[in-house]
This record gives C-alpha cells, sequence and structure tokens, in this order.
C-alpha cells in the first residue's frame, strides 16, 4: 500500500490556523500529512455467534451466563489521510445520489480546481473510483459553471440580448480559498484568457472571522462576560466560537435572501448564558467589505494578465456558498459597465433560481455528465476520447484578433461602414461563422456589393470628464470656486483598423431589398476563407482565400 499523491507534510504551513482536526504526520507513509480523529465503530452484535446458533423451537435464543453487550456505538480513533477522507465524503454523496433516484448511479462527472495539479487530479479520481463511482470525466469547476451558464444563456431576455459570444469572469468563494477564471466564450466554445487564479488567503472564513468577533463583542456589552474568539485560545471560548461559527450559517443565508436584519442565536454560549444578536445588510456589509475588496483586487489582477480592463468583462457567474451575498456583487458591479450582467441582475439567484451560487457546479455536472452519456450511445471512438484527460482537441489555437467585413458608406464616422464582427478574437480554431447582411435595392435594379475584410485592433479609450454637479451644490458653489474640480474616468471600447485583408464583391438584384450571405470559415492551419453571396442564390458567390 502507498500513500497517494497529495501535499507533503513539510510543505504546510505551520502558523496558519485552521478549522478541520489537527494535522499530524502520518505514522505509516513519511512526510505525508493525516488527521487523527476520534469516531464511533458501530456497536457489536447482542448475541455471539455460538449463542445465535442455540436456539430453542420457538427460534427463541437459548440463555446464556454471559452478560449482555452494551448495544452502543464503540469510541475509537483513526488517522485518515487525505485521500481516505475524500473517499469517504464521495461515498456518502454517493449514497444520498442513489437514495434520492432509488437506484444504484452509472457514473459521474466530478467537477475539481483549474489549479489542480495532474497528481491531484490522479488522487481525486483514484478516491472517487475507491468510493465505488465510475468516474466519466474531471471537469474544471470554471468549465462547469460556464457550461451551465451557456445551457440556460437565453432563459432571460437580457442574457439572450449579449448574444453566444460573451467575456465571462468566473468567481468562486467558497469557505477556504478564492478562484477566479476568465472565459472566452464563443458560440459554445470555452477558452482561458489567462491562467486561473487561486488565493488560499481569501474565502468565506475571513468573513466568518470578522462576523465572529462583532456578535462576540456585542455579547461582552450585553452580559459583561469577556469572550475572545477568532482567534481563541481558552477551552470555553473554543466552544463558545464552534457555536457561534455554527449560527453563522444561518445568518447569512438571511443576510443573502432578505433586505431586512438577520438574527443569530445560540444557547448556553458561555457560562451558561444565551446570546441573541442582530445584524442588518448594511452592517454586515460593512465587516465584509475588506473581503470584498480583496477580491475586486484579485479581479483586477487578473484581468491585468490577461490585458483586459473591467469594461471588457460581459457576464460574470458566481460559485460557492460565499459568492450568494449581495454586497459582493455590488462592489464587482461598480467596477463592471452598465450593462454586464451578474446572476444578481438578472434575478437568478433567489430561491434556487439557475444562478444559484451554492448548485452551479453540480447543475453544469450533471449536464456533462448526460452529454457524455448520451454519446457512449453509438458514438465512434475518436469522439469519446475527446473528452478524456489529456486530449490532444483539448489544447487548440485561437485567434489573436477580431476579423470581420467591413461594408462601405458615405460615412466618416467609426471604421466608415457597418462594420460585422466575423471572427472575435479569443475564438478557438477551427471556427466557422456565418452572418447576413440586409441590403437596400430601392431603385429595383442590379447593385454591385463590395465588402472589405479587415483583421481590427480593439481597445480602450480613457478619458476624464468633470463629475457631474447636484442640485445642492449650487448654494455652495461660491465656496467650492478654489477647489479643483473632481473629475472621473470614463471608459469606452474601440475598434481601429490593423490589417486589410481583401475584398469581396458581387451582383445582387431584387425588388427592394434583399440578404447577404457571409460566411467565415478558418481552419487550425491558419487558413481563412471569406465568402459572399445573395440568400437564395449561391451562383453569385464570392469567395476571398488568405
Amino acid at each position: 500500500m502507498t500513500s497517494p499523491p497529495c501535499h507533503r507534510f513539510s510543505e504546510l504551513p505551520k502558523d496558519r490556523p485552521t478549522s478541520s482536526a489537527p494535522v499530524i504526520q502520518h505514522p505509516e507513509f513519511p512526510d505525508t500529512p493525516a488527521y487523527k480523529v476520534q469516531v464511533l465503530q458501530p456497536a457489536p452484535s447482542p448475541l455471539s455467534a455460538a449463542a445465535s446458533a442455540l436456539t430453542t423451537k420457538t427460534n427463541t435464543p437459548a440463555a446464556s451466563q454471559v452478560a449482555t453487550p452494551r448495544s452502543e456505538p464503540i469510541p475509537a480513533e483513526r488517522v485518515l489521510t487525505p485521500a481516505d477522507v475524500t473517499t469517504l465524503f464521495l461515498r456518502s454523496l454517493l449514497q444520498s445520489a442513489e437514495a434520492f433516484l432509488g437506484k444504484s448511479v452509472d457514473g459521474a462527472v466530478i467537477t475539481a480546481p483549474g489549479w489542480f495539479t495532474p497528481a491531484q487530479l490522479d488522487a481525486l479520481q483514484e478516491a472517487a473510483e475507491a468510493a465505488g463511482i465510475r468516474v466519466l470525466q474531471l471537469v474544471e469547476d470554471a468549465g462547469a459553471a460556464a457550461l451551465y451558464a451557456a445551457a440556460n444563456a437565453s432563459a432571460t431576455a437580457q442574457s439572450a440580448a449579449l448574444g453566444p459570444d460573451r467575456t465571462q469572469l468566473v468567481v468562486d468563494l467558497g469557505a477556504s480559498s478564492l478562484g477566479l477564471s476568465l472565459l472566452a466564450v464563443r458560440q459554445g466554445l470555452f477558452h482561458h484568457l489567462a491562467s486561473p487564479a487561486h488565493h488560499p488567503d481569501l474565502g468565506g472564513d475571513a468573513i466568518d472571522d470578522r462576523l465572529l468577533k462583532f456578535f462576540a463583542k456585542d455579547f461582552t456589552k450585553k452580559t459583561s462576560v469577556p469572550l475572545k474568539v477568532a482567534p481563541a485560545s481558552e477551552t470555553l471560548d473554543l466552544r463558545a466560537e464552534a457555536r457561534l461559527r455554527l449560527a453563522l450559517l444561518h445568518t447569512k443565508r438571511t443576510i443573502a435572501a432578505s433586505v431586512g436584519a438577520a438574527t443569530c442565536a445560540v444557547e448556553s454560549l458561555k457560562d451558561g448564558l444565551d446570546y441573541t444578536g442582530s445584524i442588518n445588510r448594511l452592517r454586515f456589509d460593512m465587516e465584509a467589505r475588506p473581503i470584498y475588496r480583496g477580491v475586486v483586487a484579485r479581479v483586477g489582477e487578473l484581468l491585468e494578465r490577461a490585458g483586459l480592463d473591467w469594461i471588457q468583462v460581459d457576464e460574470v457567474v458566481y460559485a460557492g456558498g460565499s459568492a450568494c451575498l449581495p454586497g459582493l456583487d455590488l462592489e464587482l458591479a461598480a467596477h463592471l459597465r452598465e450593462d454586464a450582467l451578474t446572476p444578481f441582475i438578472t434575478g437568478t439567484v433567489a430561491g434556487g433560481g439557475i444562478g444559484d451560487p451554492t448548485t452551479v457546479l453540480a447543475r453544469g455536472a450533471a449536464l456533462q455528465a448526460r452529454l457524455l452519456a448520451e454519446i457512449e450511445i453509438g458514438a465512434d471512438e475518436r469522439i469519446r476520447k475527446a473528452f478524456e484527460r489529456g486530449s490532444e482537441l483539448v489544447g487548440v489555437k485561437a485567434t489573436a484578433r477580431t476579423i470581420g467585413v467591413l461594408f462601405p458608406s458615405a460615412v466618416k464616422e467609426g471604421l466608415g461602414g457597418e462594420w460585422i464582427g466575423g471572427i472575435q478574437t479569443e475564438t478557438a480554431l477551427p471556427s466557422r461563422r456565418t452572418y447576413s447582411l440586409e441590403v437596400d435595392l430601392s431603385d429595383g435594379k442590379e447593385r454591385k456589393i463590395g465588402l472589405e475584410v479587415w483583421e481590427v485592433k480593439e481597445g480602450v479609450k480613457i478619458e476624464k470628464v468633470k463629475a457631474p454637479k447636484e442640485e445642492d451644490e449650487d448654494e455652495r458653489e461660491e465656496e467650492e470656486e478654489e477647489e479643483e474640480e473632481e473629475e472621473r474616468e470614463r471608459k469606452e471600447k474601440t475598434i481601429s483598423k490593423e490589417v486589410f485583408l481583401g475584398s469581396l464583391a458581387l451582383t445582387a438584384e431584387g425588388r427592394k431589398r434583399t440578404w447577404v450571405e457571409v460566411q467565415f470559415l478558418f481552419e487550425a492551419s491558419g487558413k481563412l476563407e471569406v465568402s459572399a453571396y445573395q440568400s437564395g442564390k449561391p451562383d453569385t458567390k464570392s469567395v476571398l482565400v488568405v
């Protein structure tokens, strides 16, 4: 028996507090972390096997001189590795799923953080197989969240208007860490714009620690009994902190679901004294604001690595229990553009909706499992292998800039005509896109149509503008004359011509108006083919190959 791959015990930080069982050196495996836990083993059978065999004709056990053992669980001590804990947890999930479905589970898709190493992914798959689960696929957390968001892209009018091409930010705020992913979503294909970010120093536990101190201070104020928490040193304080931390779960759920105040009640918190306190949304957000701002700062770092600005983010998807807090969404929305979408803006969080951060990963994994189950029936070997780890179809090339066509006009503003962005930047290759362009034929005669194919550069224009004055500011105008007027940044997306790739020309005819179909075909080898033809008349097709 060998220890599964995991972090070495010598590499673990010794000064970082933990809310789990104490981590120790495994007694058998060198430099392997483990947990020493107290468990309750099942009670022994009241009768031994020999005594059970001795029964009377009425099937009654025979009399025995041995005292009947106690039918109570027996305390025991066990040493568990992280792989053992994972196996136990997955086995309990499997049993719950089978009990709910009423039948056995044939296979499952398991989500894993994007920052997991190959050794950690192998250990996760081994633990799942040890729990009796047939792993169909290991999917990134961001991939599962994006998959479910894409499957419900048309659930709201706001999301449907955004279109199939978008830049998506996935914020996974759990109890102990923050995971960030920036994805380019192109017609249902997802591509990382930067390597996923993992911050183990920022999570929901940090919010709990601040709330613990808030309620502990309130408890001391009401009862004059000192209570030191986060961290606690004395035994009574440790016990009180554990009870208070458990009660905070209800408090946070109430704050996330309503705009009113939430209570925190604990029986016999310390010295036999009960405690009941309350906190409103404003105070809650004040306590959690340092964590919110920390998330915003980490998102800014991720965008900087990707070479993007805040206004270039089209949609935010939340995952994790601590991402249910509306204050976090307000903090992020202050940096996004006005038409950017979040689950709170679309109203899909409340009541376990499609934007509920606590279920988005599970729902995304369920959708992927259904897809894989359908593929396994009648699909060829190449398609099945595409979903395996290390598949060559996963690491694909992507476009560096947006390629489209320009329908020239007399307008001098902008690009000088009507622009159609055919293949967006960061689109996975190979790719094919088809668009329709309406052309006016008011004179009813034939018309020559010319299209220019351009590679464009997208950027952000930043201007300094004066902040608008409020109505009551006119009364203090004389006092503020000497002070400098406050300036704010106004950001705007820009598109500029970069490389001229060629032109297309065709003849269209009709009564009043017609449609021109423009198709882009970009192969993985780098070959680009752009064609245009009048709708319903493929013989008018004009082709440009770059």
